[in-house]
């Protein structure tokens, strides 16, 4: 039985990766620190006999075997990677470095969870990226960029098996609901009847991916040929003004919320629409959930969170 650890494994992303890789066959260790990851994430897998958890921080040194590792540990969302900026980029430095030196005293296959923001504005994998090196984001942009370089480094001077995932926004059950990000946002201010914020006119873009296709396309990736390092960028290219996410959410809630507006933050990127023109080919991935289907079990997930929260306050 393959031994797969998953760094970042109570988070979002990493709890629905977990439970994929259980489903498979595997042996999962779940490490996370817990400070946006949630026990809660994963409370559902602990009696299974092949499910272990960590509490560990990647900054630090760990020392377990495993066949396989799936570096997703870091703050996602802006409210939480500019919270400690310094400890989101030591997360993504030092976590790989650590990672990178685990994989290549077990001779694992290492999987590094990057994203779109390393090419300031999206473009296809050959495009090198413009990115403000001193910006609010950049903690984390950076950060990414460098982890990177330190998989291409380890590859190609220790001859580690390396993938590498530009990931482009992901939705879905389990995502933070103070996160900040606008599927979330949009989905608990129109729950709670709130005003529904947008920053600028609305009228940026974005592609949401659902996240069972992402995780989809994390195991299609490391899976393939040695040979196969990436990056490939894996989202859903339908694209969709903030706005009219806005209006679509409003409408699979039946919600009154009225839509307000606010100035656009520093490096708001204006377009968010990923080429996958290479996970299509060599991967023959390509998303299959639409919007409306995503949204429906997100809110469902979201509206159940709500009133779990409620009756617990009451």
């Amino acid at each position: 039985m393959k031994r797969v650890m998953v760094t970042g494994g109570a988070g979002f992303l990493g709890s629905h990766l977990c439970e994929r890789l259980l489903k498979d066959g595997c042996e999962v260790l779940c490490v996370d620190n817990f400070f946006t990851g949630r026990k809660e994430n994963i409370v559902h897998l602990i009696d299974n006999p092949y499910f272990e958890i960590i509490r560990h921080d990647v900054t630090f040194p760990l020392y377990v075997e495993v066949d396989e590792i799936f570096n997703l540990a870091c703050p996602a969302s802006p409210i939480h990677y500019q919270f400690d900026p310094v400890q989101t980029l030591k997360t993504s430095v030092h976590g790989a470095i650590n990672m990178l030196g685990l994989a290549k005293r077990t001779k694992a296959k290492i999987f590094q969870a990057s994203t779109s923001e390393v090419y300031g504005d999206p473009q296809p994998e050959t495009y090198w990226g413009r990115v403000n090196p001193i910006g609010i984001r950049s903690c984390y942009d950076e950060g990414k960029r460098c982890a990177e370089t330190l998989f291409s480094d380890y590859h190609r001077q220790h001859g580690l098996k390396i993938k590498i995932a530009r990931i482009f926004n992901t939705y879905g059950p389990r995502m933070n609901v103070n996160d900040g990000r606008v599927v979330s946002n949009f989905i608990v201010q129109a729950l709670k009847g709130e005003d529904i914020t947008i920053y600028g006119e609305g009228e940026q873009t974005r592609s949401f991916c659902y996240v069972d296709d992402l995780i989809d396309g994390f195991i299609r990736l490391m899976n393939t040929a040695d040979n196969v390092i990436g990056p490939i960028n894996l989202g859903n290219p339908n694209e969709f003004t903030i706005r009219q996410l806005a209006e679509r959410i409003l409408t699979l809630t039946d919600s009154r919320s009225r839509l307000v507006f606010r100035p656009l933050p520093q490096d708001d990127p204006q377009q968010r629409q990923p080429d996958i023109t290479k996970a299509k080919t060599v991967l023959g991935w390509q998303p299959s959930i639409m919007l409306d289907e995503g949204l429906k079990k997100t809110i469902s997930y979201f509206d159940e969170f709500l009133v779990g929260n409620r009756a617990a306050n009451n």
